[in-house]
């Protein structure tokens, strides 16, 4: 390429014309220039990327794009070939950001030799490779977790049969029917886990909020004690009625509890709270609903550093060291397929908020507690 006069009108249209169809096609920044080293297009994808003014760089000679990029034009030039995809640094650093450039020789008017430059930006590749990893790292726990899953469910026949004779002979019968309950709570989610190529649905039935927040917070107790929890519980749902899985309720509240036991300290504080939300509030026009029951689970613990509150449903993501980052993946997800909507408030060093809200009930009169009662 030689560096000579000013362009030509036709070949500027004919220039322009090409470089938005490959724009279009390929979705990246193109850069057309001629065998006079003239910048003849410049699309606006490309000035954003290399931050050049916009309406003013079509015309100017290419020394206002970055060096490196002038090696690459002037190579297919050159080689009168195309030039393969290479890594561009915009700036010193480890994390600078960097382009991927390609150039593409083509004939221009009267057999004149242009190159078409396409420019990608390295950070939206990496986020999609990222996105790939992870969707390969979920498949892949798909599949173990089917296996597991069955080999678990064979070994729990026996485990369930052993148990059940040894509840015949317990006289207490709060404990039986708590164990009972939660056999068929593990039966139930390994079953799920065996289907987990068809997207687990839940059973719906009319349950009471109250039964599902007593029963989980009963689980816990030995470890609320433990650490010496003050617990506080204000009830304040009049008509606690929702449609819902008892089961998978019960497995987000016990998620829930155990993300406030895991950030509170010894003698922490937990309060639950629950009550319906009227028709007209904001909060029941942004889930859709007339009426709502809203679970809010309040803790006073380590909270959550404002940088990672984007990343909480994503899987696999945890600041805990021996966690596994499925907690609240599992529970936005039960609460969706419930109709619901989650929301959650942290501060660091003060605590977190979560609120859940479920539709409610109108009719509650024929509604019975599927759940022991505490």
């Amino acid at each position: 390429m030689s560096q000579r006069g000013p362009n030509h009108k036709n070949e500027s249209g004919e220039a322009t014309s090409l470089a938005t169809v490959l724009h279009d096609c390929l979705g990246s920044g193109v850069i057309i220039v001629d065998e006079r080293e003239q910048i003849r297009c410049c699309t606006p994808e490309a000035g954003r990327l290399l931050h050049l003014p916009p309406d003013q760089t079509a015309g100017c000679h290419f020394t206002a794009l970055p060096l490196p990029i002038q090696k690459i034009a002037r190579e297919a030039a050159a080689i009168r070939g195309p030039v393969p995809p290479r890594v561009i640094p915009l700036a010193a650093g480890k994390d600078a950001p960097a382009l991927r450039v390609a150039a593409f020789p083509f004939s221009g008017g009267e057999a004149k030799l242009h190159v078409v430059l396409t420019l990608n930006d390295v950070a939206v590749v990496r986020h999609i490779e990222q996105n790939i990893h992870r969707l390969d790292r979920l498949a892949t726990v798909g599949t173990l977790s089917a296996g597991l899953a069955h080999e678990i469910k064979n070994a729990f026949v026996a485990v369930k049969t052993f148990v059940d004779l040894l509840l015949d002979q317990n006289r207490d019968a709060e404990l039986a029917d708590v164990v009972r309950r939660e056999m068929r709570r593990i039966d139930s989610i390994l079953s799920q886990m065996l289907r987990f190529g068809t997207p687990a649905r839940p059973s719906f039935a009319a349950v009471r909020v109250h039964a599902v927040l007593d029963h989980s917070l009963r689980l816990l107790q030995h470890q609320f004690e433990g650490k010496l929890i003050s617990l506080n519980r204000a009830f304040n749902a009049a008509d606690d009625a929702v449609q819902g899985d008892d089961y998978q309720l019960e497995q987000a509240f016990v998620n829930l509890f155990l993300n406030a036991l895991e950030a509170m300290g010894p003698n922490g504080a937990l309060s639950v709270t629950t009550e319906v939300v009227s028709e007209g509030t904001p909060l029941t026009a942004r889930a859709g609903h007339a009426r709502l029951v809203r679970v809010t689970v309040a803790d006073n613990g380590i909270g959550i550093e404002p940088g990672n509150m984007p990343r909480l449903y994503e899987p696999f993501f945890t600041t805990k060291q021996h966690g596994t980052g499925l907690g609240l993946a599992i529970v936005q997800r039960i609460v969706r397929d419930h109709h619901g909507d989650i929301t959650v408030h942290s501060e660091p060093s003060k605590g977190t908020k979560v609120q859940i809200l479920l539709p409610a009930i109108i009719r509650t009169a024929e509604v019975q507690s599927p759940m022991p009662k505490a």
